[in-house]
């Protein structure tokens, strides 16, 4: 049996504070505490060698409950479709119109924010409808 109880989400991507930044407002999470003689992130990153500035950025779940999420800067651009991708659970518990209504309004917000609505998959008798989406940075995720 694995004694591991918890795990960090990682992200590949050209940005990291600024997809912090996006993740941080869909999923309602904080980033860390900003080091001491510093009065923002963007600050400390600037006194950084240009080398070392925004290499990586996370944002937690205040609650303690969800995992870490860790935003790295690489190289390469994103090519290809994910192999993995995050459902965004904002549908939890309803059903029909109620559920495809509050999805809609969350797929609002998130294109607000920079987020590429991709295709709304509709109610089918079989699965209730969710939304397929993309980050900034062309990740992609759903809305259900």
């Amino acid at each position: 049996m694995s004694t591991i109880k918890q795990f960090q989400v990682t992200f590949d991507c050209a940005e990291p504070a600024r997809l912090a930044a996006f993740w941080c407002e869909v999923l309602g999470y904080v980033v860390p505490t900003v080091p001491e003689g510093f009065a923002t992130w963007e600050e400390y990153h600037r006194s950084l060698p240009p080398e070392e500035e925004a290499i990586y950025f996370a944002c937690t779940d205040p609650s303690g409950v969800g995992p870490r999420l860790l935003f790295q800067r690489v190289p390469e651009g994103k090519v290809v479709k994910n192999r993995l991708h995050l459902d965004v659970r904002a549908g939890i518990g309803l059903v029909g119109e109620e559920r495809l209504a509050t999805l809609e309004a969350e797929c609002t917000r998130l294109v607000a924010l920079g987020a590429v609505h991709v295709r709304t998959m509709r109610a089918d008798g079989e699965n209730e409808s969710c939304i397929a989406m993309q980050d900034l940075e062309g990740n992609e995720f759903c809305l259900d």
